[in-house]
């Protein structure tokens, strides 16, 4: 008895290996940016147009620097309140004054954090990871112009004058250091804002932050910061008070 065998053969297309990412099969799609185009928004595109072509159930996820972007970009708002909690618990130890800090983050955070995103608004750059870094740089660089005033203000209370005397006279002593060490910072940054070349979105966007920030920070911490310390400040009479102790005929 003899058997034959008849065997179909045909031709398919099949891929070398079955890729995995996160536990899930997975389609690696790599891309190079166009020159000028930022990262984030290079994935807002990508996310746009999956959305309108993946079938239900697909989803998009990253790997490398488009991963760490997503996922850390998410983490900015908790960052920059802790880092603001911080910088106000470090100023209020240092003044020994809960009051103080708040005239200072008050007064100049606020207008520099406004200033550098106006410019994001404008088209200037995204709201990226390294934007953001620039943002949270920002607030102890233009911390400084209101320690400044803050803290002569109080020395000059001290010695005897009143709030409003003392302030006037610390924020006028105090412009020409204001201004030349914001102009240090504003120049010794402009070439991040000017770079080009490979890598030069990321260091344009830190630039720009922090570039437009100190400038219109700086130009209205100097009326803001004194308007707020007549408002909350208390008053110092430390040396004051300690000759009447030591004379209290002198009352």
């Amino acid at each position: 008895m003899a058997l034959s065998t008849f065997a179909s053969l045909r031709t398919s297309a099949e891929p070398r290996e079955l890729k995995k990412f996160q536990q899930l099969n997975a389609v690696r799609i790599q891309g190079v940016m166009p020159p000028q185009v930022a990262l984030d928004q290079a994935l807002s595109v990508l996310e746009n147009e999956g959305r309108k072509i993946l079938p239900q159930g697909f989803t998009i996820d990253y790997a490398g620097q488009s991963r760490q972007l997503r996922t850390e970009g998410s983490k900015f708002l908790s960052t920059f309140l802790l880092s603001a909690i911080l910088i106000y618990l470090v100023l209020a130890a240092q003044f020994e004054s809960f009051r103080d800090p708040f005239i200072i983050l008050a007064g100049s955070v606020p207008l520099a954090l406004s200033g550098a995103l106006l410019f994001s608004f404008l088209g200037w750059t995204t709201l990226n990871i390294y934007s953001q870094v620039g943002l949270i740089t920002l607030v102890g660089l233009v911390s400084k112009n209101g320690i400044l005033i803050v803290e002569f203000a109080n020395q000059l209370q001290e010695a005897g004058k009143d709030k409003i005397a003392a302030i006037i006279e610390a924020a006028s002593t105090r412009l020409r250091p204001i201004l030349m060490t914001t102009a240090a910072t504003v120049v010794g940054h402009f070439p991040l804002v000017f770079a080009t070349g490979p890598g030069a979105g990321a260091r344009n966007s830190i630039g720009i932050m922090l570039v437009s920030g100190m400038i219109v920070g700086t130009a209205f911490t100097l009326f803001v910061v004194p308007s707020i310390y007549m408002l909350v400040a208390r008053k110092h009479s430390r040396v004051a008070e300690a000759q009447l102790v030591a004379d209290p005929s002198a009352a």
